[in-house]
Order: structure tokens, then sequence, then C-alpha cells
């Protein structure tokens, strides 16, 4: 779902169509992106000291607000994976311990 909808973004940002959100945060530019990020996020925080339908949905718009930032940046889904990969089974210096995060 996530691929499709990145997919989605990346075409609407080609294809730019006329009363489409996602066309006006393009162009509005990465600054209003990343501003909405920044709402979005903290509604996430608000929403998990709520309850779980609520922090669905604003989990879902902060993704969504992500995916548009990665697509205005020319970053793929694939280099996200990539990074992730590399960190599987780290270990990782937290409060004074060691630390394996496995994903």
């Amino acid at each position: 779902m996530i691929e499709k909808l990145y997919e989605e973004i990346a075409k609407r940002k080609k294809i730019p169509k006329e009363d489409s959100y996602t066309t006006y945060l393009f162009n509005q530019g990465t600054d209003k992106i990343l501003k909405k990020i920044g709402e979005e996020a903290t509604e996430v925080v608000i929403a998990a000291k709520n309850n779980q339908t609520e922090l669905i949905a604003e989990t879902s718009d902060l993704i969504y607000h992500l995916l548009v930032l990665l697509v205005e940046q020319e970053i793929s889904l694939d280099l996200i994976e990539d990074e992730l990969k590399k960190r599987e089974g780290k270990l990782s210096n937290v409060g004074g311990r060691k630390n394996i995060h496995k994903l």
C-alpha cells in the first residue's frame, strides 16, 4: 500500500492536477511540506495519548506527508529500505548498555 501511495504521489508531481492537495503541496515547496510533517508529527504524539483510532488516522497523515517529502527530494522507497536493512541487527549503546535493534 505504501509503495502504491508513493507511486501516486510521484505521478502527481509529474502530472499536476488542479484542485489536488498533493499538487498544492508541491507547488508550495519544501518549507510547506516540512511544516505539515511537523504538524502531523505533533498530532501523532497527542493522538497516542488519546485512542488507537485517532493514532491510526494521524499516523496515516504523517506517512502521507513523509512520502510527499521523499518524492519532492527524489528519494526512493528502495533507498529507505536499504538504510533500514543496514541497521538490522546492529548494536547500539543506549543508557550505557549494548542493545541489538531488531526490526
